[in-house]
């Protein structure tokens, strides 16, 4: 039987949609460390997808959503540290209120060019589905196998 971990990753997008903000995971034992990162995490018991979404992005950014589009889903088997599966729904968050912060307990905040990102050190496998975030074509969904720490395929279909 599959039983996903089941969360949302945020992209938030600046005024001008030219900047999206990222997180520099640094949190020492994180799975993440070294890397950028959307923003997000796991849904709770008794919550939608969308209200992790906000709620996630309160506690990480300091930000309230007020607009954003689901782009894609990605099931990702073998992706958590000890192989467990996640899947993920993918956000892009084009308008919010707040100030955000220039650090989480994850670690720095930071403004990105959107034509810059494969500049920054990710996972190997966001490089193969970024594109379709910030497309401005159909929704996806995927699944990207890990194994290993790596990914093992990129496989999708596009709805819309």
């Amino acid at each position: 039987m599959f039983t996903p971990i089941v969360g949302t990753l945020g992209y938030v997008l600046s005024v001008d949609r030219q900047q999206v903000l990222l997180v520099h995971r640094t949190r020492e034992g994180d799975q993440h460390a070294g890397k950028w990162n959307g923003l997000g995490g796991k849904l709770e018991p008794g919550e939608d997808i969308y209200t992790c979404l906000c709620r996630e992005l309160r506690e990480e950014a300091e930000i309230e959503v007020t607009s954003a589009r689901l782009r894609g889903t990605i099931s990702w088997p073998g992706f958590g540290a000890g192989g467990e599966d996640w899947f993920g729904f993918v956000f892009v968050v084009d308008a919010f209120t707040g100030t955000v912060p220039e650090r989480n307990e994850d670690g720095p905040l930071a403004w990105h060019d959107l034509d810059a990102l494969t500049d920054l050190p990710m996972w190997a496998g966001d490089r193969h589905w970024l594109p379709l975030v910030f497309a401005d074509g159909p929704a996806f969904h995927g699944v990207m196998p890990y194994v290993d720490g790596s990914p093992a395929s990129w496989s999708y279909t596009t709805v819309g």
